[in-house]
């Protein structure tokens, strides 16, 4: 299995792309439809147990709810497999200009609004879950990955509060400290993602796990030290009120926050 020109879930293997803890990532194709490649995603032998199939499962079905220009397209799933929209440029962390920067910060801030607007929310929002097509930026980027998506309708997150999976460079203090995510927590990991995609890393950064729960809960980002000039100032304290540590002192919306930091980076202070 995993072989160039092999068959799995009716699809035929091209090569693997992407290899991950729990599975493993191919361009595929099906026999009915040659020239549309599919990214299709299989979970390794040892994750094939029911708690990874329905990671699996939310992964396909919250996405396939969502009809966004930025959030990948499903399009079959079955036991232990997903094919979804095949992304052939990269994670948006290849991208060189700061002009691009901003303007996949921009599209994912739409689409994480989008699903938070229909009641989903990411939890998992990172440089890694933020793909570029090749012909970016005609295109745009392209938010992945819900497996841990939280629908804040279902009353679900007390039965998965004591082992939330996260991405510690990105998790939001009120994930840490076992409360419900919402469209804020979401909103946190994007600036976390928005000072990786500007300066080359996530606000804190640590050898050891606990040192960056502390981080998220008691300490301020670092401030962007000459990144922007004269402009500085005024993006940390973009960045620092969408990173505040009580929810609802961040900005309304993702859209609202891109939009803020995108203005102090274009108009500093006089």
């Amino acid at each position: 299995m995993g072989e160039a020109g092999s068959d799995f879930g009716g699809y035929l293997i091209d090569r693997e792309v992407a290899r991950g803890g729990s599975a493993v990532v191919y361009q595929a194709h099906h026999p009915t439809e040659p020239t549309r490649p599919v990214a299709l995603k299989v979970l390794n032998e040892v994750h094939r147990t029911p708690a990874w199939q329905a990671r699996l499962d939310r992964e396909f079905e919250f996405a396939s709810f969502l009809n966004h220009p930025h959030i990948v397209r499903m399009y079959r799933h079955g036991r232990f497999w997903l094919a979804m929209q095949f992304v052939d440029g990269g994670r948006a962390t290849r991208l060189r200009t700061l002009e691009d920067r901003l303007s996949a910060l921009t599209q994912i801030a739409a689409a994480l609004d989008y699903a938070h607007h229909r009641g989903i929310v990411h939890c998992d929002v990172k440089p890694a879950n933020i793909l570029l097509p090749q012909d970016f930026p005609r295109s745009g980027a392209v938010l992945t990955d819900f497996g841990t998506a939280h629908a804040v309708v279902e009353d679900v997150w007390r039965r998965r509060q004591h082992n939330p999976e996260v991405s510690l460079p990105y998790t939001a203090p009120e994930i840490l400290l076992g409360k419900a995510p919402s469209a804020a927590t979401d909103e946190y990991a994007l600036a976390c993602t928005a000072v990786e995609l500007l300066t080359g890393s996530p606000p804190f950064t640590a050898d050891d796990a606990a040192e960056l729960v502390d981080a998220h809960l008691r300490q301020l980002p670092p401030p962007l030290a000459g990144t922007f000039g004269s402009a500085t100032r005024a993006v940390d304290l973009v960045v620092e009120r969408a990173m505040a540590k009580f929810p609802a002192r961040r900005y309304e919306s993702c859209a609202e926050f891109v939009d803020e930091l995108s203005r102090a980076i274009a108009d500093p202070p006089g």
